[in-house]
């Protein structure tokens, strides 16, 4: 189980239990703007949205990518993990 980036849906997602977690993005450069993450019904509660996150994150600090998380859920992820800081773009929206 791993997050991967479906980049033909501009989306990471993350499958288990046979149903796929994703978070949207729209691609500025190295700037990738989160506006949408979302779990099936039977993935929630479960942590599979945060995993998702993780892998993201993951994933777009190694090709030195930059988030703006617009997505509630996205932007309270980022709070309450301050070591992916990092990958937040720091400049204009």
């Amino acid at each position: 189980m791993s997050v991967t980036d479906n980049e033909a849906l501009s989306r990471f997602e993350l499958a288990e239990d046979g149903q796929t977690a994703f978070a949207n993005y729209r691609r500025h450069g190295n700037v990738l703007i989160l506006p949408h993450v979302e779990s099936p019904p039977a993935l929630r509660g479960k942590g599979t949205a945060g995993r998702l996150m993780e892998g993201a994150v993951g994933i777009m600090r190694a090709r030195g990518d930059r988030a703006i998380p617009t997505c509630p859920y996205a932007v309270t992820w980022f709070q309450r993990h301050p070591g992916a800081a990092d990958v937040l773009h720091k400049g204009d929206k």
